[in-house]
């Protein structure tokens, strides 16, 4: 008797690592289908560029290369708002959307046409505040900017927050033309979706 069970619980577990695998294969690719697909054509009422790490006054490169294809948007004439986001990581003097202001200022986008969340300290919680924003202001859709690997997961939340949510992704990320990086990436998408999609964090 102990064999038969023993057989069945080795074969629930294979089971499971198959699905598991076969599950985080599927999101993957979803994952590299979001971030090829870029909406920038599509009305919005607002930009989103979500935040990430600077230093000081100055953006990282990833987070100029998103803040960068924002401007650039804008400048384009996509959306009449520009929306930044990100509060302040421990130790930060300032706040990753007064980064973002400043820069997006320097590079041609006026005062008025800013609009920051600045006190989200991961991206769903930037986005319930950015939700909270729009809707005081009557602005229903929005063109949201971050890198590639970030895009699936930014639509999911913005859309269950009601925004109308469309894609333009950063081409000129680091990275995306490192392997590594954009494999520690990838990885921690699947993880963040994973837990928004089980917590809603």
């Amino acid at each position: 008797m102990p064999r038969p069970l023993s057989e069945a619980l080795l074969r629930l577990v294979l089971a499971a690592l198959v699905a598991a695998a076969a599950l985080g294969a599927y999101a993957t690719v979803r994952i590299w289908q979001q971030g090829e697909v870029d909406e920038r054509g599509r009305p919005a009422d607002a930009i989103v560029v979500l935040g990430a790490a600077h230093y000081g006054a100055m953006p990282s490169p990833v987070f100029a290369a998103r803040l960068d294809h924002a401007v650039e948007l804008w400048l384009e004439g996509v959306a009449p708002y520009l929306i930044v986001t990100g509060g302040a990581a421990e130790g930060d003097t300032s706040a990753e959307a007064d980064v973002a202001r400043d820069y997006a200022q320097d590079h041609g986008v006026p005062a008025d046409a800013i609009l920051a969340e600045r006190t989200g300290r991961d991206t769903a919680q930037s986005l319930r505040n950015v939700a909270a924003i729009m809707h005081a202001r009557g602005l229903r859709s929005a063109l949201f900017v971050s890198d590639r690997t970030h895009m699936l997961r930014v639509l999911r939340i913005a859309v269950d927050l009601g925004i109308r949510a469309y894609g333009s992704p950063t081409a000129t990320s680091p990275v995306d033309h490192d392997p590594a990086a954009w494999a520690q990436a990838t990885l921690h998408e699947l993880g963040a979706l994973a837990l928004y999609l089980t917590t809603g964090r």
